[in-house]
This record gives structure tokens, C-alpha cells and sequence, in this order.
């Protein structure tokens, strides 16, 4: 690939769970790639941890210049399935796409997604099973791990408890 021309981004389809395979192979051929990870919890024997994990599962990036139209090396390169295109070949990925994605990293690397509330704070909420799901709810928060706050009327005052985002429904 040429240092002078721009590159444009396409978008290679890997094996499952192989994106990092596949970015490794193509840096081997000399290949820039971009693999955007976020953040996730991953609960395992009673342990919590922060893992890497691609925001495209089985998607990334790989910069080509435009006068470079040999694509048999990273359709062939280990971990890669395809390149994503249509009958004329690779569709290039508009260029705003990966700078936008970049500019969404923290100091870590990880995208940061705005993630909004289900619910408006003080809005009537449903738990939807357990213990809790014959007592009316507020919405109060969500918390960073898909946790949301509610507020229950027990014994004549509100209590805030914790529950999976998929336990509330709006009421």
C-alpha cells in the first residue's frame, strides 16, 4: 500500500471470534486495521471482570489507498471470511465512520456509547419477576453496567434497589 494516497476503509467479515486473528494476520501483510472494542462485564464463577470485546462481533476495518486493488491477500489471510461489497467488490466504508468511532475512545481505547434511560427519572416502572414484582416502582437511574435504580414503597417509605435492565417494564 502507498504512504502518498489516501486510504479509504473497508470492512472485512471474520470467523467467528476471530477478529483478532485476523488483525494480527493482516498487520503481518503490512495491512492498518481498525477493530473498535467497548467495555463489558463478564460474570464467570462467581467473579465480575472488565473484558475487551469488538462493538461489530466478527467485523473490522482495514485501510486500503485507492489505487490498490489486489483483494485476494486478505481474502485469503487466516481468520478473515470476506471482505464486505457487492458485485463490483469491496464497498468502501464513508470516511466520517471510523474518524467518528475513533473519536468516541477513551484514554483505554474503548468506544464510550451514550446510553440513554429506558425510563424518565420518576416515571412508573413494572418489575417484571422476583420478589419485588407485586410492588409499584419508580425509575430513579441506570447505573453504568445495564443495572437500573428503582424506587419501591415498602413499609410506608422508598427504598432504592438494583435490578437487571430486562426486569423493568414500563408500567
Amino acid at each position: 500500500m502507498s504512504d502518498n494516497a489516501d486510504p479509504r476503509w473497508y470492512v472485512v467479515m471474520t470467523h467467528a471470534h476471530g477478529e483478532r486473528l485476523a488483525q494480527e494476520h493482516l498487520h503481518r501483510q503490512g495491512f492498518r486495521t481498525y477493530l473498535p472494542v467497548i467495555e463489558k462485564q463478564r460474570r464467570h464463577a462467581r467473579k465480575t471482570e472488565t473484558v475487551a470485546r469488538p462493538l461489530f462481533p466478527r467485523y473490522l476495518f482495514v485501510a486500503l489507498d485507492q489505487t490498490w486493488h489486489c483483494w485476494q491477500s486478505i481474502r485469503s489471510t487466516v481468520g478473515v471470511s470476506h471482505l464486505v461489497g457487492n458485485r463490483n467488490g469491496p464497498a468502501a466504508v464513508p470516511p466520517h465512520i471510523v474518524c467518528e468511532l475513533r473519536g468516541r475512545e477513551d484514554s483505554n481505547g474503548y468506544i464510550r456509547l451514550e446510553k440513554r434511560a429506558p425510563f424518565a427519572a420518576g416515571q412508573r416502572v413494572q418489575i417484571l419477576d422476583g420478589a419485588f414484582s407485586l410492588f409499584p416502582a419508580l425509575f430513579e437511574f441506570m447505573t453504568d453496567s445495564d443495572r437500573i435504580a428503582v424506587l419501591l414503597e415498602l413499609m410506608g417509605r422508598r427504598v432504592r434497589v438494583f435490578v437487571d435492565e430486562a426486569s423493568v417494564a414500563a408500567a
